[in-house]
């Protein structure tokens, strides 16, 4: 069985690298008049698994990418590409594709709206919720943690040029990323406000989050919300200002 399933998956990802290394040679080409391939049929290697639209997956290794701001997504596969974010399946496919593809499965996937998955329902408890809908929405001053809406939104739904959507998640998979900053295994452009932030929440604050955004409905408006002159509360490589 372990060895079927390493076989399965040395396969998928042959197959994945085929479609997107073959995506980025029409791309290279049509400018001399070739036929490129749909960007529907590029992206096959990303919605294998993040889904055909990029809506995510009922598990937590496959989140949510469509409708996230370009700038972002970008961020994220330039962070895939060259170790600022360490997941072999996503460094085999991305190891070497240039930036002005990666660009456009960005621009491809921010452009998508699909309908969100289901909201996370198993029990919680009250207060936990409760705690985290204050970080949330007010943030704790006398730690230094700043309200996640002030940098990702009031409606929670991501910033332009480069500030992400936080509904739409698992809380098992927020959490997760939560983690990796605090343990310096994700980086950002720095400076990395997120790492800032994330080695200030303890565990109850990271759960407490995690739970209370995995259970928001979808917003009517899921677009993100444009760009700000207004500075945000700590300084962020991805959000210049």
């Amino acid at each position: 069985m372990y060895r079927k399933t390493i076989g399965t998956s040395v396969l998928f990802v042959l197959y994945a690298l085929h479609a997107l290394w073959s995506g980025a040679a029409f791309a290279a080409t049509d400018a001399s008049g070739a036929m490129p391939a749909s960007m529907d049929q590029r992206m096959r290697a990303c919605t294998a698994c993040h889904g055909v639209q990029g809506q995510g997956r009922n598990n937590d290794y496959f989140p949510r990418i469509a409708g996230k701001p370009a700038e972002y997504l970008f961020n994220q596969l330039i962070a895939f590409r060259d170790g600022g974010r360490t997941y072999p399946p996503m460094g085999y496919l991305l190891a070497f594709l240039p930036d002005d593809y990666l660009h456009q499965i960005s621009e491809y996937f921010a452009a998508l709206q699909p309908p969100y998955p289901e909201s996370d329902h198993a029990s919680v408890a009250p207060k936990l919720l409760a705690a985290g809908e204050k970080l949330v929405k007010h943030g704790d001053p006398a730690r230094g943690i700043p309200a996640c809406i002030a940098c990702h939104g009031a409606r929670m739904t991501g910033t332009q040029p480069g500030i992400p959507g936080l509904l739409g998640l698992h809380a098992s998979y927020i959490a997760g990323q939560m983690g990796t900053w605090r343990s310096g295994t994700r980086h950002a452009l720095a400076p990395d406000c997120m790492r800032t932030i994330a080695l200030k929440l303890n565990d109850s604050d990271i759960s407490a989050v995690s739970n209370w955004l995995a259970r928001q409905p979808r917003p009517a408006d899921p677009t993100p919300a444009p760009a700000s002159a207004e500075r945000l509360p700590l300084a962020c490589g991805s959000q210049p200002q």
